[in-house]
């Protein structure tokens, strides 16, 4: 059959080029699957969902147009009220073209739009202003005036939707060539693999099978074993090797069976993640924009705008949280600079002043001198310790004591030199947590509280860890619990 080769040598090159033809055509049709899932998810749940918001976007657009038209003509309250609710729905579709949009310049163009609507907006209201107090002649002069930032808001909406069709186009050429490349791989590999598993069958036949019937029949007549330098003492160990690599791979399987479990759960924060971002959001947005509309519409005081200066970081912080919990299957890259853990500690207690007032909270910090500047993520070290101290507040109730300690300690780590680190200990006045939670506490997705996501801490020592730093807790009941951050220099 295939001269200057035994019979192993000969069945081991037929395997071998049948399984690759085999590995290969089945590569090709995971790998096309695969592609065309993707595309069909990009067209669909994307390009076609972007294009659709955008035409939402326009449709919004112009009735607001409309509306404020019918307002100048008839001075009826009821069109500003649909011009309100009008609005609401631009910005509806706004953020969904937003979360379907997946390149640079079609998010580019999507905030000159958000960017040019506010603007939009703000001259609106002043000529529905003017409407109002019957200032029809100045209100109509500066309605012109309105209308052309209209158009090239309009303008923009027609731009992005361009975009989403030539994506669509692209990604249909794509598939095309995809199929194409498939279909040709597909009929070559049939001939070949026909041929093959012809020889295959042709050898195991004359050559394996019947020998080995043979040996059995000559066995069962002459009361005797086989001889020891034949093929089939080797095929017989070769059997029993795949029973034991078998018996191993079940052991395996066993072993691997509570990381099965974590990745489910990931799994599970995926559609968490997703109902988070619908839920909040949008109201975060409306929130955003209300409040660009009343800074530029009022005339607030220095105290006034502290407060609102207050109050727009509180919505960035939280739209930052609510991205990194999006986030947690997939980390958000760490944005390392320079800061003292001190400044952290300081902005962090700054941030949950109100919120220890209403535990009624006494927090006291220990500090000798402003700790070292270290590299570190100051918004994610920052959402380490608003997440330990929150816990703390939670599980003391109302008076409680909470004790924050900086230091500087010795440290021991093969990647810095310095040896040294920046500690800070916070510690509660709290009940402790029980022993059997304490071996549990940084899992993922274990949680005490009856609506806690159990993330909190364990992306806390997630980010401690990618600091290369160690995050450690001591606790014993009815005495407080002490977590000790330790990053080095």
């Amino acid at each position: 059959m295939i001269p200057g080769f035994n019979l192993r040598t000969r069945i081991f090159l037929l395997i071998t080029v049948l399984a690759i033809i085999n590995i290969s055509g089945s590569l090709a049709t995971i790998l096309y699957t695969y592609r065309t899932q993707k595309l069909y998810t990009s067209m669909v749940d994307r390009n076609v969902t972007a294009l659709l918001s955008t035409q939402k976007l326009e449709n919004a657009l112009v009735l607001q147009k409309g509306l404020t038209t019918y307002f100048f003509l008839t001075d009826a309250p009821r069109w500003l009220n649909q011009l309100d609710e009008y609005n609401q729905k631009f910005l509806f579709w706004l953020k969904n073209a937003r979360a379907y949009t997946d390149t640079d310049k079609a998010r580019s163009i999507l905030n000159d739009i958000e960017f040019r609507y506010i603007r939009y907006i703000f001259e609106r209201d002043k000529v529905i202003k003017m409407y109002k107090e019957d200032k029809k002649e100045a209100g109509a002069k500066q309605h012109w005036e309105v209308r052309k930032q209209f158009i090239s808001i309009y303008d923009l909406c027609d731009e992005f939707k361009l975009i989403q069709e030539n994506s669509i186009i692209k990604t249909r050429n794509s598939y095309k060539k995809s199929a194409k490349l498939v279909t040709i791989i597909a009929w070559c590999a049939m001939p070949a693999v026909v041929i093959l598993i012809f020889l295959l069958s042709f050898i195991l036949y004359k050559q394996i099978l019947e020998p080995i019937r043979k040996l059995a029949l000559k066995s069962d007549m002459e009361k005797s074993s086989a001889p020891e330098a034949n093929e089939i003492k080797v095929l017989s160990k070769r059997v029993n090797s795949l029973v034991k690599n078998i018996n191993d791979t079940h052991v395996k399987l066993e072993e691997s069976r509570e990381s099965l479990i974590h990745s489910e759960k990931l799994a599970q924060a995926g559609k968490l993640a997703a109902g988070m971002a619908h839920s909040v959001r949008n109201p975060l947005t409306s929130v955003k924009m209300r409040l660009f509309s009343l800074e530029r519409s009022l005339n607030l005081n220095h105290t006034q705008m502290d407060d609102l200066d207050v109050i727009s970081e509180e919505i960035r912080y939280i739209d930052t949280l609510l991205r990194n919990f999006l986030e947690f299957a997939r980390p958000p890259t760490m944005q390392f600079h320079l800061i003292s853990p001190s400044e952290i500690v300081d902005m962090t207690l700054k941030l949950l002043k109100h919120r220890f007032e209403s535990y009624k909270t006494d927090v006291k910090v220990k500090r000798d001198k402003m700790l070292p500047a270290i590299s570190a993520d100051a918004e994610q070290l920052k959402e380490v310790m608003v997440n330990i101290l929150l816990n703390a507040c939670e599980a003391m109730g109302e008076k409680g004591t909470i004790l924050i300690e900086e230091k500087i300690v010795p440290f021991d780590s093969s990647q810095y030199s310095s040896g040294q680190a920046a500690q800070i200990s916070i510690h509660d006045s709290g009940p402790g947590i029980s022993e059997s939670m304490q071996e549990k506490i940084f899992q993922p997705f274990f949680s005490s509280k009856e609506d806690g996501s159990g993330l909190g801490l364990s992306i806390a020592k997630r980010v401690i860890d990618e600091h290369g730093g160690k995050i450690i807790f001591e606790s014993e009941k009815n005495k407080g619990t002490t977590f000790i951050l330790q990053l080095p220099f």
